[in-house]
């Protein structure tokens, strides 16, 4: 599976996400930094084909179909849109997970699988205080349960705090295993992993390449930066000050409801993936900044 997100961006000139272009590809566990509260999750909706850019084409194996990409690709953990409330308990996420895949979810396939996540010890944790890596663990293998996904975008990891090392290993296991994984995550955590006393990747070497280019080993690559798109003179000029703008961000809408496939409802957020819910901050201004050249006009 690959899917390529060419010349993409969301709001007004690009407040919401500056245009930018990056990819995902079975077999394949790639980094892709984005700053900002807003940027990160805007950024996943749009990967996993639950909102609609402004600009440019998402496309899965070359053809545009959003719908089958939102089937195909998990959105985990994004914040206010996919992430467990901080009071559910991992049992709670757990059996809602599982409900929402089709699966059973009675307390004893529940309890068989935390088993199985080395997570029993942790079953009425509560979300908020389950250590992050063991967070990011729990969320992606539920989602890996659900039927057809075959790729996985994380959102901001690193805001639970921990080392990088952890969830970033997880994202590698996943990648071995065959699926598509996008982390998407702040500067700082990349230059932890750079900085770490081990090697953030599984390759034959046990020296960390440099951080702009890809991690060699096992077909796992890493850290791919918010590629700039080239200059499209059609989208980038500045929008006539007649033209209605009833989001107030340049966007015809955020999100299709039509597509919507909320969850279970049991309001842990960990499996609704909804369409929509605003990411936050859509009302950004152009202070913001991401590692993304800015190509507005």
């Amino acid at each position: 599976m690959k899917i390529d997100a060419i010349g993409i961006s969301k709001g007004r000139s690009g407040h919401a996400l500056p245009r930018c272009s990056v990819s995902m590809a079975s077999g394949s566990a790639r980094m892709v930094l984005a700053e900002t509260a807003q940027r990160p999750t805007v950024l996943g909706l749009i990967l996993s084909g639950r909102m609609r850019p402004d600009t440019g084409t998402l496309t899965l194996n070359g053809q545009e179909d959003r719908r089958r990409i939102r089937r195909r690709v998990a959105l985990v953990d994004a914040p206010v849109v996919s992430e467990p409330h901080g009071d559910v308990t991992v049992a709670e996420v757990a059996a809602e997970e599982l409900a929402f895949a089709g699966q059973r979810s009675h307390p004893i396939a529940v309890n068989r699988v935390l088993d199985e996540l080395g997570l029993r010890a942790q079953a009425n944790t509560a979300m908020a205080d389950l250590a992050p890596v063991l967070r990011i663990r729990l969320l992606t293998e539920l989602a890996a349960r659900r039927p057809d996904i075959a790729g996985m975008v994380i959102v901001s990891p690193d805001r639970h705090g921990g080392e990088p090392e952890g969830w970033w290993g997880v994202a590698l296991e996943l990648a071995a295993r065959g699926l598509a994984v996008m982390v998407i995550a702040g500067a700082a955590a990349r230059s932890a992993l750079d900085a770490g006393p081990t090697p953030a990747h599984r390759g034959e070497t046990d020296e960390l390449e440099p951080l702009p280019a890809a991690l060699s080993g096992t077909g796992v690559e890493a850290d791919e930066q918010l590629a700039p798109a080239e200059p499209d003179p059609e989208h980038d000029e500045a929008p006539s000050p007649d033209a209605e703008d009833p989001a107030g961000d340049g966007s015809d809408d955020n999100t299709d409801a039509e597509d919507s496939d909320s969850g279970s409802g049991s309001g842990s957020g960990s499996g609704s993936d909804s369409e929509n819910a605003n990411p936050p901050g859509t009302d950004t201004t152009p202070t913001d900044t991401t590692r993304t050249e800015d190509t507005r006009a």
